[in-house]
């Protein structure tokens, strides 16, 4: 009895404390998205068998087509099924890699979730953590810019912009999927980088070779997961080149 009241009160910090998503739906705007898209987001994960608790999510985003992917998978899976694709709703910047503040770039790259502002100016938003290492290797030594997000509202000087009713929706998944322990991967790209798209970014692009030299590094990492269905592990090396492990 001694042994299994202990064991019940090493466990109450665990079951009083509010867990992640919880407390997102303390904020007002959070709970009005749980509110109007809670029961669309539960059929969109029970639609493609993603269990409602227990699930990855992986964002992939394609600067040229303008969309913006979302991938799940059930925790004891390895294989991402596509559940969603999100427009743009504006773009700024060209393609290519962010460089410098101001620059009205969206960044490409492997970036992950950092963080979530559920009193975003822009409705609601997560940010990524631009910049990574290898931004750090070739961005403004002063000044690379941050403060990137994935957000609401319909305005972009380097964001990805999903318009208010969207981000409610993704931001619940994504508040999920945190809420389950995971880390959300971002990967963004000047476009889908398969053979016949890639050959015309190179034929686009011939006359610079910076820019092709940072995209013929990136390539792998898109042709991985989209042989694989799997994220790959990613390593960044000293001189800021992406690797795959």
């Amino acid at each position: 009895m001694k042994s299994l009241l202990l064991t019940i009160l090493s466990m109450l910090p665990f079951i009083s404390e509010p867990d992640f998503f919880k407390k997102q739906l303390e904020f007002p705007r959070v709970a009005k998205a749980y509110h109007s898209k809670g029961k669309e987001v539960d059929i969109l994960l029970s639609s493609n068998d993603i269990y409602n608790s227990k699930f990855d999510l992986f964002l992939r985003a394609l600067k040229k087509e303008q969309k913006l992917e979302v991938w799940a998978k059930n925790k004891n899976q390895k294989i991402f099924t596509l559940i969603k694709t999100y427009d743009f709703c504006t773009f700024s910047g060209t393609l290519g890699p962010k460089r410098k503040s101001g620059d009205l770039q969206i960044p490409e790259g492997v970036y992950q979730v950092s963080n979530f502002n559920p009193q975003s100016s822009y409705h609601l938003s997560f940010k990524i953590n631009y910049p990574n290492k290898s931004d750090l290797v070739f961005a403004d030594k002063k000044n690379p810019g941050n403060d990137i997000y994935i957000h609401g509202d319909c305005v972009s000087i380097g964001c990805i912009p999903l318009g208010d009713d969207n981000i409610e929706e993704l931001y619940l998944l994504a508040a999920k999927a945190k809420n389950a322990g995971g880390i959300i991967q971002v990967h963004i790209f000047p476009s889908h980088m398969n053979s016949k798209a890639y050959s015309k970014l190179k034929s686009h692009y011939e006359d610079n070779p910076d820019l092709l030299s940072f995209w013929s590094n990136l390539k792998p990492v898109y042709e991985s997961f989209e042989k694989n269905k799997q994220l790959p592990t990613v390593k960044i090396n000293a001189e800021g080149k992406y690797e795959l492990l």
